[in-house]
């Protein structure tokens, strides 16, 4: 795959003509333009390589409190004026909203154009990935495995203009690798990587974490459900923050008294900061939100007190302050999302966060996870892929998969123990990425183990 972004040129025409074409009403015009191809291989064989690349303009009008949207990847004259056209009888349909997210003022990203883009990845073609495809896959024959898994690049643009004189527009690009080990007797690990940079990536490495967590995980037996210590990986602590942001980082959840960021009050132990920044290059960077907005760093938690919560264009209109550059494409029923998170790091070796538990648990990472009880920060959902018995300070042996139902701001106030060292972990359905450490919890409640493994 080659880099076949358009032209930033040519981007700002379209943007142009979009918005010239709406003569009666105010309009905002989002071009997003996607190259991304992935190399598949499973029962350790690499079977399919795909690529496709798609470029979409969506259009908003905006006129007396009514909107209309129409979104179409038909860039030529006829079909922008065919997008107007439906945006515009949608608009004259429409019920009136007056907390309907406005356009947003004209704020000039300062974002190095740069940040986030990497040219190798951008570039890269599929003798690179299916060269680290075999790496992981010859990893896991060392140790009598079956791999699965995906690599995959990705070339993304954004750009949003208005008729307000709004216009920003950036690049990004981003390498995953992910592969799932199995083999006898129930044993199954996983790894991951992700950086812009498919340099970053190292995948004989990725291959040997997931082998190491299979090979170890084999003759696994039950663990009767409680609330025991537990060693979280950070996969595991991605995947609770990932969950949080959906249920609670959000100012539309405070407003609808949803979320358990209960702001000014103490709601997690003193050594928990977490925060969002789009702009930091040690995460996956995206530099402006849907509306066009730059992002800005939001401390969310500081010190376990719940400080602030990110915003759209509609959420800061009512509260009275600014986007903070969070916005997805208005209108919507989710409101801004803290997609760029970071939680601080302590001074803990991962491997000695075991030392001095009796009786614990150490979790790879989850999956199946469902949100109880948003305004508490309920979740539960299941551990996965090396799962481990820890006696007497060490881990001793596999057990079964568990399921929990937990609190994460109350798991979150008996933190005993933060790794030095952060991971970036990307979700793997909701776009989300994380760059965490690992933790030691003093108490995480399982409420079942499973009899048999549940499908992948």
């Amino acid at each position: 795959m080659v880099d076949a972004r358009m032209d930033p040129a040519e981007v700002d025409a379209l943007l142009s003509r979009a918005l010239s074409l709406a003569t009666d009403a105010e309009a905002e015009a989002i071009f997003t333009e996607r190259s991304a191809a992935l190399t598949r291989f499973a029962n350790s064989r690499i079977h399919q390589n795909v690529a496709e690349r798609d470029a979409t303009l969506r259009l908003r009008l905006v006129r007396d409190d009514r909107t209309g949207v129409a979104s179409t990847n038909r860039l030529d004259d006829e079909g922008l004026r065919e997008a107007v056209a439906r945006a515009s009888a949608t608009l004259a349909l429409a019920t009136p909203n007056p907390r309907g997210a406005p356009l947003a003022a004209p704020n000039p990203s300062s974002a190095d154009p740069s940040l986030g883009f990497v040219t190798g990845t951008a570039n890269a073609d599929p003798d690179l990935r299916a060269a680290g495809a075999r790496a992981v896959i010859a990893a896991g024959d060392a140790a009598h495995l079956e791999s699965s898994g995906a690599f995959s690049t990705e070339t993304a643009t954004l750009a949003v203009a208005n008729t307000r004189g709004m216009r920003n527009v950036h690049s990004v690009t981003q390498a995953k690798l992910l592969t799932v080990m199995m083999g006898e007797n129930g044993a199954s690990g996983y790894a991951q990587a992700t950086a812009p940079d498919i340099r970053a990536i190292d995948p004989s490495a990725v291959g040997e974490e997931a082998a190491d967590k299979a090979t170890r995980s084999a003759d696994a037996v039950e663990l009767e459900p409680g609330e025991y210590p537990v060693v979280l990986e950070e996969y595991a602590v991605a995947t609770l923050l990932e969950y949080l942001s959906w249920v609670g980082f959000s100012a539309l959840a405070v407003e609808e008294g949803r979320s358990f960021m209960d702001l000014g009050q103490q709601i997690m132990g003193p050594n928990v900061s977490i925060w969002d920044d789009g702009q930091d290059p040690r995460g996956l960077p995206t530099a402006i939100d849907y509306e066009g907005v730059p992002k800005q760093r939001v401390d969310l938690i500081t010190n376990g007190v719940a400080h602030a919560v990110v915003h759209d264009t509609a959420t800061a209109a009512r509260a009275g302050v600014a986007s903070t550059g969070h916005g997805l494409p208005a209108p919507n029923s989710v409101g801004p999302m803290a997609w760029n998170l970071f939680m601080s790091p302590g001074s803990s070796a991962k491997e000695v966060m075991v030392s001095g538990i009796d009786r614990g648990v150490w979790v790879t990472r989850f999956h199946y996870v469902n949100i109880v009880h948003a305004k508490r920060g309920i979740l539960t959902g299941m551990t996965k892929d090396g799962t481990f018995l820890i006696e007497d300070g060490r881990i001793t042996r596999p057990i079964r998969n568990l399921r929990f139902s937990q609190s994460i701001p109350d798991a979150f106030s008996a933190i005993e123990a933060i790794g030095s060292e952060t991971r970036l972990v990307a979700a793997e359905y909701s776009g989300i990425n994380v760059r965490v450490p690992a933790l030691r919890l003093a108490k995480f409640a399982f409420t079942g183990a499973t009899g048999a493994e549940a499908p992948a």
